[in-house]
């Protein structure tokens, strides 16, 4: 969000699913495609074939990999430095689109020079791909009609995380890679709703609609139609509430539909800032690992339960009805939040609300879904910006201006070398990334539920390099010990080449070898998300 919205005026996927099968190139980066989003996996192999030229960046041999055109294995923690590296490449044999840039861009000038210490050969030391493949990558990119950057939080969830989303925008825009079909910067959410999320005001510095709680217009629209004084005073961010609720500051949190005792980094330290509250209420579908912390549980609806819209990664909204009834005493969380808050107010407990009325309500407070309601979405799925009733939805973003600000244009950033909080030493040798696997999702709660998934997947595994596995004299399936400055696990090895020597991955899902009791919490300082997919561990038979 950050990173993009800085450039562009938008942090979301610029282009539509349906057209990544079009691309003529993919590049890639910090996404385990096939697995975390197996739908749009299903779409790059379509492309590549259709034809097309895929670029794989990851540390690890994913699957995804046997089918890329070229496979850049580098370092963790070093994807701006190969991205910076690829965009010199394009500037120094002249494939950037010149008239996209003089039209639609601006900052050109300072970009352009912040790029000449990043050779591919200086790329090279700091990344370990060589140089002639980052030459190679730059040329099939910049030479497609039309190609796609398709990227996770393989890329974001770093100390440098802004200023790598930042390198991915600038090559987009170097390429004149943007406003057109097939094309774009595609960040690929992590949950089905994490878009209609962040677009309904989950974040702590906006209103629905990415409107800025700062902007005394924008806040006296919001009074207005909510009745109430509203603060022009940003939150925190999750990442800072920890420290928060340590040092006193937050006394009391209310969590619903997340499990954070499981998925925040430096685990252990996060649990100590929920133990410290005076009040604690959980509201979700199962008694999660956080939930048992809770002074109050609230039973709320799954997803299959409620009725209201989803937002997809591409800007679709889309109806949710239920499909079955709620067991028990669990309710929709719209209806929960609503009884919370007439309880607070002292208001009347027997009005009711519907998802329409608050969806209605934010249509008619932010332009870009204001051509949406039920009675259309009922009919189609849309995505926004669909500003009228007869507009029929954008399927790609910027087609005529950016809406950074008055100039339409976009805005070249430079991205200098930034290296990762805690890199591997004598007493911590080994880098470990984490991340998902395909038959789980996050912290278990649904899937290892689901004793079909259970059965394919039961347990937690370290992906160990052979290599590695001969120095320490441990075998396939044997268990290793694996300990960070934060926490310590238990867990079997899985010996493969999948992982370079050096480097070993642990999915999170599982609590009883938690990864993230492993992981860092250093924040990045403009977005303040967590480096997760970089720290130093040590490995024990």
């Amino acid at each position: 969000m950050a990173g993009l919205a800085a450039k562009f005026g938008s942090g979301a996927m610029t282009n539509s699913v349906e057209g990544i099968s079009r691309n003529e190139a993919l590049f890639v980066i910090g996404s385990n495609t096939t697995e975390n989003h197996p739908i749009i996996g299903l779409r790059m192999k379509e492309a590549v074939a259709r034809g097309a030229k895929l670029i794989v960046a990851d540390p690890r041999k994913i699957p995804l990999v046997k089918f890329a055109t070229l496979w850049l294995r580098h370092k963790p923690g070093t994807d701006s430095v190969l991205l910076n590296a690829i965009m010199h490449v394009i500037l120094a044999e002249g494939l950037e689109d010149k008239s996209f840039i003089a039209e639609r861009t601006e900052g050109f000038s300072e970009f352009k020079e912040s790029l000449k210490e990043f050779t591919p050969d200086f790329a090279e030391t700091i990344t370990s791909v060589p140089a002639e493949d980052i030459r190679k990558a730059a040329r099939i990119y910049a030479s497609a009609a039309n190609a796609g950057i398709y990227y996770a939080m393989g890329i974001t969830q770093h100390v440098m995380g802004t200023y790598n989303v930042h390198a991915v925008g600038n090559l987009a825009m170097l390429t004149g890679n943007l406003g057109k079909d097939a094309a774009g910067v595609n960040p690929l959410r992590g949950q089905n709703n994490v878009q209609g999320a962040c677009d309904m005001g989950c974040l702590p510095d906006v209103f629905p609609g990415y409107q800025k709680v700062a902007n005394p217009e924008i806040r006296q629209r919001y009074e207005a139609a909510w009745g109430v004084s509203l603060s022009e005073v940003p939150g925190l961010p999750a990442s800072e509430m920890t420290e928060a609720m340590l040092n006193g500051r937050m006394k009391a949190m209310y969590i619903f539909g997340e499990n954070p005792a499981v998925s925040d980094p430096n685990t252990n330290h996060a649990v100590k800032g929920f133990e410290s509250l005076e009040f604690l209420v959980v509201q979700d579908i199962f008694l999660t690992e956080t939930a048992e912390l809770a002074d109050v549980v609230l039973p709320s609806a799954s997803f299959a339960e409620k009725d209201g819209t989803f937002t997809c990664s591409e800007r679709r909204v889309q109806r949710v009805r239920p499909a079955i009834a709620s067991p028990g005493e669990a309710r929709e969380d719209l209806s929960i939040i609503h009884e919370v808050h007439q309880r607070l107010i002292g208001g009347d407990l027997t009005t009711k609300v519907q998802a329409q009325d608050v969806f209605a309500e934010a249509a008619g407070l932010w332009p870009n879904m204001a051509g949406m309601d039920y009675g259309r979405l009922d009919q189609e799925s849309l995505q926004w910006p669909c500003p009228t009733k007869d507009h029929p939805g954008t399927p790609y973003l910027f087609e005529k201006a950016f809406p950074r600000n008055e100039t339409g244009k976009a805005l070249f950033t430079k991205v200098p070398y930034v290296v990762s909080h805690e890199l591997p030493d004598t007493e911590y040798p080994y880098v470990l990334t984490t991340g998902r696997e395909l038959f789980h999702y996050h912290t278990g709660t649904m899937t290892r539920r689901s004793t079909g998934l259970d059965a394919v997947a039961p347990e937690a595994f370290v992906e160990v390099n052979p290599a590695d596995a001969k120095d320490l004299g441990v075998k396939d399936k044997e268990m290793l010990t694996v300990t960070s400055r934060r926490g310590t696990i238990r867990v079997k090895a899985r010996v493969s080449d999948i992982v370079p020597p050096k480097v070993v991955f642990i999915p999170f899902h599982y609590q009883e070898a938690g990864a993230n009791r492993l992981t860092s919490d250093a924040l990045d300082p403009i977005c303040k998300i967590m480096e997760a997919k970089v720290c130093a561990v040590r490995l024990e038979r």
